[in-house]
């Protein structure tokens, strides 16, 4: 308990905390041995007795027996040898009554789902209670509940949730019931919710879960230590708001400044990466780092520049002649040459793209390639062995994951390829099922691209591959798309959005340039995710090594 704070660093730790709080209470840890506390058993069988006084009052009805809880009921981490109860047995449970959309607000709160509550001109229900929400938090298929809440007082509360109300307050404690659904609500509530669509809890299935019973004076210690708890999580909370307001203010700067301020930009850079280990918490500052790394290389401030280097026009019109050479040689074929030479003849450069520095070019995918093709757009016939054939699946993240591929015999794969068959280099882009993803063939490869798949070739010594591959990831890619992306549910691109797709096109030794600093840096992210994973996992074990050690010592 002296280091309680050191064992609240890191993201999930206070969570599992409260689960050893309630785990120490349920053990009898949390209180001196020597006290003269009522065990588990006599504190239940007072409570008994509570309840039948009164159902004879006529204050409770009469109930079933239920069987006694066994241990198989009981969640992991809890003692067997603490006496459990059944939840309707020992509380009253009571649905909302108030439809929370059509309420009228007033002076009485109104407990929700979300974490603030709303307002209501009545209340339903006046005394403490743990509440449960009946509904999914994320919906769409899935069980989870984000949240329980604790209420007492006059209040009104939501048709979707639940009240529990401790028959007994002064011998089992409202808000003991709720620290402990917290803490154990995967185990005892999420694992009871049922649906397809919309996954829900019933009152019935929530009287069913079983609840410990310790003595008053634990219950209390409880209350005191989740409090330390609360004070934990905001503080925490706290601390990484101001570090991700830093960490936005950083990247707002690398993102904003303008293009004429070069020597700026690297400063923030510099800065920036100086300041990495107190920035990158978070696997999303990692993410913002290396979006901002990559804005800045395609927009000419992360290298210098030589004047002396051929200019990009200069490119752009080497990759027209080679592609002229290549549709008279009938390459990729007569039909698909035909089609790419009408293709290019219609590009056009749309008014208003951002300046660039001195140099570079605005083009088109289709003016940076050789050619760019649709993959055979239907499923292909899969075979045991074969040719790997490379789905939208398969491209993630600039690469091409082929570790799980399915297989296309010959015949699939010459039909599947009649229009280009895929060599080392080539640049694959995803219209669908992911959108926009990208990846380059590799070296001693023979590949077959799957439907909803495109393949630009590049030619050699004008676009570097890796480059165009950073610039297909730009992150203000898809704002510039000139035939945006279509449909309702399942959005794609057309194969027009990505012939059309528009990059930035420096002299050929700049491109080169910015490839070997991003790919030190993407490398330098890489490895920051991985020491963040490491001092992650290192919380969570310095964690359970102390929870098992406290849970043997109390066993």
């Amino acid at each position: 308990m002296e280091r309680f704070d050191l064992l609240a660093e890191g993201n999930g730790n206070v969570p599992q905390l409260r689960r050893l709080i309630l785990a120490l209470a349920m053990r009898g840890r949390l209180i001196d041995e020597s006290s003269q506390e009522p065990s588990s058993a006599e504190t239940l069988a007072r409570i008994r007795a509570r309840r039948e006084a009164l159902v004879k009052e006529g204050k409770l009805a009469k109930r079933k027996a239920l069987r006694p809880v066994e241990k198989k009921d009981i969640p992991p981490d809890c003692p067997v040898n603490c006496a459990f109860e059944w939840l309707e047995s020992i509380a009253v449970l009571r649905k909302g009554l108030t439809g929370i959309q059509t309420a009228t607000p007033g002076a009485y709160p109104l407990v929700v789902t979300s974490e603030a509550r709303s307002s209501s001109d009545h209340y339903d229900f006046d005394g403490a209670a743990a509440i449960i929400p009946l509904v999914s938090s994320t919906g769409h298929g899935d069980a989870s509940l984000k949240r329980l809440h604790y209420q007492q007082g006059r209040f009104a509360l939501g048709s979707i949730l639940c009240a529990a109300f401790s028959i007994a307050d002064d011998l089992l404690s409202a808000r003991f019931i709720y620290e402990y659904l917290t803490a154990f609500k995967d185990d005892l509530l999420v694992s009871k919710m049922v649906g397809t669509a919309n996954v829900s809890l019933s009152v019935g299935r929530i009287g069913e879960v079983p609840v410990p019973i310790v003595a008053p004076s634990t219950q209390r210690k409880v209350g005191e230590l989740m409090v330390l708890c609360d004070q934990l999580e905001a503080a925490q909370a706290e601390r990484e708001s101001r570090r991700s307001r830093l960490v936005r203010a950083s990247l707002r700067r690398l993102n904003h400044s303008t293009a004429s301020d070069v020597s700026t930009n690297r400063e923030h850079v510099r800065f920036h990466l100086r300041h990495l280990s107190h920035l990158t918490a978070l696997p999303e500052h990692i993410q913002g780092l290396r979006r901002a790394i990559l804005v800045l290389a395609l927009r000419g401030d992360l290298v210098s520049q030589d004047p002396k280097e051929q200019p990009a026009a200069s490119l752009l019109a080497q990759i027209s002649k080679e592609r002229a050479i290549l549709f008279e040689r009938s390459q990729p074929n007569r039909e698909e040459a035909t089609a790419q030479k009408r293709k290019q003849e219609r590009q056009l450069l749309p008014d208003g793209l951002p300046r660039l520095p001195v140099g570079w070019q605005w083009a088109t995918l289709m003016q940076c390639c050789a050619f760019v093709v649709d993959c055979h757009n239907k499923t292909a016939p899969y075979s045991s062995f074969g040719v790997p054939l490379v789905r939208t699946t398969n491209v993630r993240n600039g690469t091409l994951q082929l570790a799980e591929t399915k297989f296309v015999d010959e015949r699939t794969y010459a039909r599947w390829s009649a229009r280009c068959e895929p060599m080392p280099g080539d640049i694959v882009i995803t219209r669908e099922a992911p959108m926009g993803e990208v990846g380059v063939v590799p070296p001693g490869v023979r590949l077959c691209l799957g439907q909803r798949m495109m393949l630009a070739r590049l030619v050699p010594d004008t676009i570097e591959p890796k480059f165009m591959l950073y610039s297909l990831r730009d992150p203000d890619l898809m704002d510039r798309i000139q035939d945006k992306p279509v449909g309702a549910t399942v959005q794609h691109i057309r194969v027009g959005g990505v012939e059309t797709l528009l990059v930035p096109v420096p002299p050929i030794g700049e491109q080169r340039r910015i490839v070997s600093k991003l790919d030190d840096l993407m490398d330098l992210c890489n490895r920051l995710d991985g020491q963040l994973a490491i001092r992650q996992a290192e919380s969570r074990r310095l964690l359970a090594a102390v929870l098992q050690q406290a849970l043997a010592s109390a066993a």
